[in-house]
């Protein structure tokens, strides 16, 4: 309690907490795509409760990290070399994620594009998704992203009562995205391409920065709020189209 009394009276604490969540909240919405995107591939019953559960593990598994401070910070740590490159246990996992990513990503475009969709190399099934197979997919990069988001939360702070306020209200302000975003991306199928892209990319940053090649993710979400402005233009380029069509048919 006198810690948290003293976390609280000091300015600098505030500051930290701030960055913190807004730095989270960023780091969550890879997640959020993803969850969105394969969330919306459910029976349309299943897709908010399996909103839910996904985020609801993301909050539990930051928690659960969070609590295992010392063995995170082992992660970084490289457990073996390749040609003088090191790899921790921390690298093997982004670069799993990312080939996940990349993969789920190439899998979803192909379908999408494919106008006679038949069995292939990613699915020999069916293109359709279950809800715990869906859910399993979802604990996995949940897995990725929450130690993603640990390990930069204990590079900008060493105060665990912070670390845990900001995944909270992180994972909290993903929760109440979560729909809406869900609802957009369903809504137009051109953002579903957009959104397969960003996924597409993420994976890349993963398998770049699992064998150490630093990519500033300001100018991967710069790149995401370009073709998010561009995209946005092209929606509401259709609407008038389809609202002058629509005139000139009741005319």
């Amino acid at each position: 309690m006198d810690e948290l009394l003293t976390l609280a009276a000091d300015p600098a604490a505030w500051a930290a907490l701030v960055t913190l969540i807004a730095m989270e909240v960023v780091l969550g919405i890879d997640n959020l795509i993803f969850i969105a995107i394969l969330t919306n591939k459910l029976p349309e019953e299943r897709r908010l409760i399996a909103r839910r559960i996904g985020l609801s593990l993301a909050l539990i598994m930051r928690l659960a990290l969070l609590g295992t401070i010392a063995i995170i910070v082992q992660l970084t740590k490289p457990v073996f070399t390749v040609l003088g490159h090191g790899f921790s246990w921390r690298d093997m996992i982004l670069i799993a994620g990312g080939l996940f990513l990349v993969w789920k990503a190439t899998k979803e475009i192909h379908h999408r594009v494919d106008p006679d969709p038949a069995p292939d190399l990613f699915n020999r099934k069916t293109a359709s998704l279950g809800f715990a197979a869906a859910l399993g997919q979802i604990v996995l990069l949940d897995l990725v992203f929450s130690i993603d988001s640990i390990i930069t939360a204990v590079g900008m702070t060493k105060d665990v009562p912070i670390m845990v306020i900001a995944v909270v209200v992180a994972v909290i302000a993903m929760m109440f995205a979560a729909t809406p975003l869900s609802n957009f991306i369903n809504a137009n199928p051109t953002v579903v391409m957009l959104a397969l892209g960003f996924l597409l990319m993420i994976g890349m940053v993963l398998l770049a920065e699992g064998f150490g090649a630093h990519v500033p993710k300001g100018y991967i979400y710069a790149a995401m709020a370009f073709s998010v402005a561009v995209e946005g233009l092209n929606i509401l380029a259709r609407r008038a189209k389809q609202k002058q069509k629509a005139e000139g048919a009741g005319g």
